[in-house]
Order: structure tokens, then sequence, then C-alpha cells
């Protein structure tokens, strides 16, 4: 995987103030190149910036760059992940305040609003809580590998998760994920005679599969019975397709993606899968397996989200999203209230345009320093009351 570029006389904002670290913070982060599996100097980065900023800070045996405070007996954890997807895009802050850069939505800006949030708390709020920032790797790949080896090391009594919702968005779950891989493989055969080729079979399934979506997603208890937008339904997509020959056999083969509602589990798909394809001289793998979650929208850590977004003029809007996050890996060992949260807009995700308003940012800094501080000032037994 090739590595991405920086430019080379970065243009950076003067660090003084609060604010101005907070931005110099995801300047140089989003400016460090960290594809998933390359995340070495940028964890290497954010652990000195945090050890410089008052907490105890270490590189995990995952690679994850982890930093503490406080020392209270609420523990809130707060995952946002460093890597990105390839894509070299010129890192800058044009005239209107916008930073420009691969990772600067998804998801370093996140995961630099918790680090800062968290380095502004005041003494009096991290004597009350433990704030353990973790800044995972791999998150873009099917690994996960730094949210997997975090979930086993923290028992967490709040979870923010570091994704784009808009500083004024709370997102409450994610779609679940299923990828198939489909081969087919028979003799050859004279196309003038009786018979199928491996890809007339290879698309039979397919549509067989395409067919189970559409109805599955139509019962009541699975899709379009427990809610009517999207989220709910089952989406199967034709991620790869291709044949070969030899004159003697002949090969097809496909990747098939699904995007799963919280009503249908991995399992599930893998049978109806392996159904669509009997008969067809198929061998059908799965990869991907993420159950769908989706958390209430009252509890502690949402009512002191909502609060402090209202604080900064906005308007609070919960979001559940078609994708998948760490959400998805932690929810099974981390059962606490769950929100995922970050500034950006997340249709910029991936896409040569990634850019974020450093204004959005700072409001999105401002936003979590109020409500980790509200948080922790919940009594322990009062907030695992409204969990």
């Amino acid at each position: 995987m090739p590595s991405e570029q920086a430019s080379d006389s970065p243009e950076c904002p003067d660090s003084g103030t609060a604010l101005q670290q907070a931005r110099e913070l995801i300047f140089r982060t989003v400016h460090t190149p960290s594809l998933s599996g390359q995340e070495g100097a940028v964890a290497e980065y954010l652990r000195g910036w945090m050890s410089e900023h008052g907490f105890q800070a270490h590189l995990d045996e995952a690679g994850n760059a982890v930093g503490e405070r406080g020392e209270g007996p609420l523990t809130v954890a707060l995952l946002g992940h460093m890597d990105t997807v390839p894509g070299d895009i010129a890192v800058r802050i044009d005239e209107s305040g916008v930073l420009h850069g691969r990772g600067s939505v998804d998801a370093k800006g996140s995961l630099c609003a918790f680090i800062a949030a968290v380095a502004a708390l005041p003494p009096e709020t991290l004597a009350q809580a433990r704030f353990v920032v973790i800044g995972a790797t791999e998150e873009e790949a099917p690994s996960s590998k730094g949210a997997r080896h975090a979930m086993h090391e923290y028992r967490p009594d709040f979870v923010l998760i570091g994704e784009p919702s808009g500083w004024e968005g709370l997102t409450l779950g994610y779609k679940g994920r299923l990828v198939a891989k489909v081969r087919v493989e028979k003799d050859n055969f004279h196309t003038a005679g009786d018979g199928t080729s491996a890809a007339d079979d290879l698309t039979e399934g397919w549509f067989r599969v395409r067919r189970w979506a559409e109805e599955v997603s139509k019962r009541p208890g699975k899709g379009l019975g427990t809610g009517p937008g999207i989220f709910d339904r089952v989406q199967a997509t034709l991620q790869e397709i291709g044949g070969s020959g030899d004159g003697l056999t002949q090969a097809a083969w496909a990747t098939i993606g699904f995007r799963l509602p919280p009503s249908l589990r991995p399992y599930e798909v893998e049978d109806a899968v392996a159904e669509a394809f009997a008969g067809l001289n198929a061998r059908v793998s799965f990869t991907g397996h993420e159950s769908a979650v989706r958390y209430p929208r009252d509890n502690a850590l949402t009512r002191a989200l909502r609060v402090a977004i209202r604080a900064q003029g906005g308007t609070p809007t919960f979001k559940v999203k078609t994708g998948t996050s760490d959400m998805n890996v932690v929810a099974e060992l981390w059962p606490v209230p769950t929100l995922a949260y970050g500034p950006g807009d997340s249709s910029l995700d991936h896409t040569p345009e990634e850019r974020l308003d450093l204004a959005e940012y700072d409001r999105a800094v401002a936003v979590l320093t109020d409500a980790l501080t509200r948080l922790a000032a919940l009594p322990r037994a009062e907030a695992q009351a409204v969990q």
C-alpha cells in the first residue's frame, strides 16, 4: 500500500492559548500520514502531546496511543481512531479557516477533539472521574486491531466513539456488516450446447441473494416491520465480480457486501447466502462479521451532551448510520451508555474533498469539555442508576 506524502512546508497555527494548542494538535495530527497499519508516527506524536498536557500517556501492545487523566471512581472511555484510508490530500488551512487533508473528518478531527477536551478539564472534574482517551489503530481495516485490544483492557461506565456526526449530532447506532466471497467452478462446455457457464450460475445466485434481501426487509421483526428507514433494511451490494477460463475449466467469482439492521445477525445472513448458492457449484466464505448496534436516546451520557450542545447555541440531533465503526466492535464487552460524536460532515469521508471547518472543531471541543464536566459531577450511584 503506498504511503501518503505530506507537504514540505506546513503552515501551522501558533501555539499559545488552549484554543491555539487544540488547533495545532489537529493540524499536526492530520499532517502526519497514518494509513491503516502504518500509524506509528502519528501515535508517537499524540503520545508526546498528551504527555506534555497532563496525561499519563503510552503506546500499548496494539500500537494505540493511550492517554489517561483523572482519578475519580467514574470511568469514561473516549475511543477514536488514528488511521486513514489512502489518498494524498495536501494539508492546508484555507482563508476560510477550513482544514483540508486526509483524516481531517474521518476521524482525526474527532480524536483530537477528545484529547483537547480532556486536556482542558479542571482539577475538580479530574477528582471525580477517570478519562481514558484511546487513539486506535486499524479501524479502517477489517481487523479493528486497536479497538479489539482496548475492549479487553478497560471497563468503562460511559463510552464515546470518535466519528463525525457534526457538532450538534449524536450518533446512536451503526448497521451491521458481513462480506461474502463466492467462487463457482465447473467444466468448460460449448456455448452452442445446453448448459450454463460459471458466470451464469454465479449471477443466478446473486439474483437469489437480491430477492432474499428485498423479501427479508419486508418481514415484521426483521426489516421494515421495525422501522421505515434504510437503517432497518438489508442492503446487499455486489462489490466485485470476475471470471476466467483455461479451455478445460471455467471459474467466476464475486464479493458481496451486506449492511444489516439490528434485527438480523450475521450468522442468519450466512445461512441465507448458502441457501441462495445451493446447487450452483459454489464455494462461499465469509468475513467482516459485525452485528448492528443501536443505543437508547435517554441516559446520563446523552443528557450531558444535549445540555452542552444547547449551551453552545446548537440543537441536538440524534442519528443512526448505515456504515460501521468501532462502536460495533466494543458493544459486546462494553454494555454501557455509548454515543459516537465528532465534528465534520461524514459525507466527506474517504473523498478527495475531505475537509473540516476549524470553527466547528472548536465548538466540538467546547461541547465535549462541558459534557464531560457535567457527567463527572454526577454521583457514581446516580450515574449508574440513569444508565
